[in-house]
C-alpha cells in the first residue's frame, strides 16, 4: 500500500514518526543519520517480528528527499513514559511491565542475523569519532573477560519504548539488539536510570522504576535479588560504552568514560 507523509506523531533523537497509510507509520530517519544505521534497524525488526517478539511489522523502505523511512505497523496507544508522568499507573506497575517484557524477548531464541554482544560492539566502535580509541580497546577487553550468553536482548528497554496498545505492550527501536546475557539488558535499564536521574523532573521515578523492574525480574526468574545484582554489575560498565555511543548524554560523556576507565583498572 502507497502511502503519503502525513501529520507528525512522535520523535526522536534519530528519526521522525509520521502517519503513512491507514495501520501504518513512518519512522523518517534524520539527515545526517548514517543509512547504515536505518537499514539495520529496519532489518533487525523484521527479523524479531519473525521470530514472535512484541515488535511492530515491516512493511516497507522508501526515501523521501533524501531520507531513509522504515513503513511500520501503527501501534496505536499511549507509551509506557507517559503513563507514568501522568500518574496513570504507578512506578510498580512500570517496573512490572518492562520485567516481563524483558522476559519474553530473553526467552526468544536470538535469530542467527543477530550480532553478538562483542561483533555489535567492535562494528560500532570502529565508525565512531567520540570514543579514545584507548577507551574502545579496554571495551572490548571488558566484553571479552565476562560470561558467555545468547540470549536476545534489546538493549534499549525502557517505558518510552513501550507502547500499550489494545492487544498488550509492544516494544519499538530494535536497532541495537545483540546477543548476550540477559543481564546486559538489566545493566543497561539500571544505568539508565542512574543518568536520567539528573534530568527528569522527577529524579525518583525512573530509580523506583528499575527497583520495580528488578524485583519482579528476580521474582519471576527465581532469582534472589543478591544474584541478580552480582550478574548485572559487571555490564554498568557495558552500559556506559552503549551511552557514549548514543551521544544522547553529552553532559555526562567524562564520567561515562572515567566509568569505564575505573572497570578497565579494576580488572588488570
Amino acid at each position: 500500500m502507497q502511502g503519503s507523509l502525513g501529520e507528525k506523531i512522535g520523535e526522536g533523537a534519530f528519526a521522525d514518526v509520521h502517519a503513512w497509510a491507514p495501520g501504518q507509520v513512518i519512522k523518517l530517519f534524520k539527515t545526517g543519520v548514517p543509512r547504515r544505521i536505518a537499514l539495520h534497524e529496519a532489518r533487525m525488526t523484521r527479523v524479531v517480528f519473525a521470530a514472535g517478539v512484541p515488535a511492530p511489522e515491516v512493511f516497507d523502505e522508501v526515501t523521501l528527499e533524501g531520507r531513509f523511512g522504515i513503513v511500520l505497523q501503527r501501534l496505536d496507544g499511549p507509551n509506557l513514559r507517559q503513563l507514568s508522568r501522568s500518574g496513570t499507573i504507578s512506578p510498580l506497575q512500570v517496573g512490572a511491565i518492562l520485567a516481563a517484557l524483558a522476559i519474553s524477548v530473553h526467552k526468544t531464541p536470538a535469530p542467527p542475523e543477530v550480532l553478538s554482544l562483542y561483533d555489535w560492539m567492535d562494528g560500532s566502535l570502529r565508525v565512531s569519532v567520540g570514543i579514545p580509541q584507548q577507551i574502545a580497546a579496554g571495551i572490548l577487553t571488558l566484553i571479552e573477560r565476562l560470561p558467555p550468553g545468547d540470549r536476545l536482548c534489546h538493549c534499549d528497554l525502557h517505558s518510552g519504548n513501550v507502547i500499550m496498545t489494545a492487544d498488550g505492550p509492544r516494544l519499538i527501536d530494535w536497532f541495537g539488539i545483540v546477543r548476550a546475557p540477559a543481564a546486559l539488558d538489566l545493566g543497561l535499564c539500571q544505568l539508565l536510570s542512574e543518568l536520567l536521574w539528573e534530568i527528569v523532573d522527577d529524579p525518583e521515578r525512573p530509580r523506583a522504576v528499575n527497583a520495580a523492574m528488578q524485583s519482579e525480574y528476580a521474582r519471576l526468574t527465581d532469582m534472589s535479588p543478591a544474584a541478580l545484582t552480582a550478574a548485572i554489575d559487571p555490564y554498568l560498565p557495558i552500559g556506559c560504552a552503549f551511552a557514549l555511543l548514543s551521544g544522547t548524554f553529552p553532559v555526562q560523556r567524562e564520567r561515562l568514560i572515567q566509568r569505564v576507565t575505573d572497570a578497565m583498572i579494576s580488572e588488570d
